[in-house]
């Protein structure tokens, strides 16, 4: 297996598609996949155009970010440039396929859509050995339910794409409102941690009452009222959109049933019948806790994270001692959502000098997404790590 990570900053959008591309497949013998991020200001068609000249048949998948990248050369600013970053997998024993498509009747029916799809195009009845998604932040689950009746309970990881002029895009195509499916196959390891890095506090209550995504109430107060009881705030400071920057460092999480971990449920509006609209699902007589972070955390925890994912993989393949743990790992795609990104603001450089010294030598790609998805679980302001490994 041998990966590249590369990146442009050129001002014509065909051009930087073209670059990438020509950059990325330099001494690839076969490419399998190209995962590509890029600038909302972009065209995205042309963008698509000049990759495809290179790339030819070679899947891709990939979608707009807003708040920069982050590789081996360091971050790469949006405010001062326009950039797109690509990772190209070649693997003579991997096999990938692709499918998008807009949202059509449900999300769910989408999803099966796009996974059928992809399928035929392998040829094969076999199922994947992962498979990895890109959609819209508030259909996610619905999507990968979709994909999963197809493909069965194959391990997944994803993002979505940030708001402001969101695309999704293929090799087949761009969408604004849907979902992009790539299919592995492969016998190489693909590990992934999915982390929120921020900590309990003793403010814990049940959903005694939602709407849809909602929160109406906890422990049948007012959700707003609680939450402003909890973070000692006053209304008027969480009321409408004010709520989505003041929770970025005290979020709302819930255990998952292992009890192992807490997905983040961020407060995304504080309406005004009190109740609070929140990231991804939710339901009722369900434990809610208010998390905390600090600045200087944010900054630390993509190393730290990436630190537990080697460990996980040395653990993992431990009996196999023949296994060069130094060199297993041919490259890492971190997710970091965007709102932690601007918490970080002017310190990214710090962020990103601690993460080059754990990386070392193995070429990364980070991008800041509006949700993250691992597995069976959906969530923003997580960080979620991803190691395509030679063994």
């Amino acid at each position: 297996m041998k990966i590249n990570v590369v990146w442009s900053t050129d001002e014509e959008s065909n051009k930087a598609g073209k670059n990438c591309a020509k950059k990325a497949v330099l001494d690839l013998i076969q490419t399998k996949l190209a995962i590509m991020f890029s600038s909302e200001k972009y065209n995205q068609e042309e963008l698509l155009i000049g990759a495809k000249s290179i790339l030819g048949t070679a899947p891709i998948i990939g979608c707009t970010t807003s708040e920069g990248i982050v590789v081996s050369e360091g971050y790469i600013d949006p405010e001062n440039s326009l950039y797109a970053g690509m990772m190209a997998i070649g693997d003579s024993e991997t096999e990938v396929a692709t499918s998008i498509s807009m949202k059509i009747n449900s999300a769910r029916e989408t999803g099966n859509l796009v996974a059928k799809r992809a399928m035929n195009k392998i040829g094969t009845k076999l199922l994947p050995s992962y498979f990895f998604m890109i959609a819209n932040s508030e259909d996610e689950e619905e999507y990968a339910e979709g994909i999963r009746e197809v493909i069965g309970n194959v391990p997944m990881f994803g993002c979505g794409p940030t708001q402001k002029d969101m695309k999704i895009y293929t090799e087949e195509g761009i969408v604004t409102n849907g979902v992009a499916v790539a299919l592995i196959y492969t016998n190489k390891k693909i590990e992934n941690i999915f982390e929120n890095n921020y900590h309990e506090t003793i403010n814990s209550g049940v959903i005694t009452k939602i709407t849809g995504n909602n929160i109406d109430e906890i422990n049948e107060i007012k959700a707003l009222k609680k939450y402003c009881e909890w973070t000692d705030k006053k209304v008027r400071d969480v009321k409408e959109n004010k709520i989505f920057e003041e929770s970025i460092l005290k979020p709302l999480g819930i255990k998952t049933s292992d009890g192992n971990s807490i997905i983040i449920k961020q407060p995304l509006i504080g309406n005004d019948d009190y109740s609070i609209k929140v990231s991804n699902k939710i339901y009722t007589n369900t434990a809610i806790i208010q998390m905390q972070i600090s600045k200087q955390e944010l900054i630390n925890a993509p190393t730290h994270t990436l630190r537990k994912l080697k460990n996980n993989i040395k653990i993992k393949n431990s009996i196999q001692s023949d296994v060069n743990f130094e060199e297993s790992e041919k490259a890492y795609l971190i997710f970091q959502n965007y709102a932690r990104k601007k918490v970080i603001g002017q310190d990214i450089d710090k962020m990103v000098e601690k993460l080059k010294k754990e990386v070392g030598n193995v070429p990364f790609l980070m991008t800041f997404t509006n949700s993250e998805c691992s597995s069976s679980h959906f969530a923003r302001l997580m960080l979620s790590e991803i190691a395509f490994c030679d063994i």
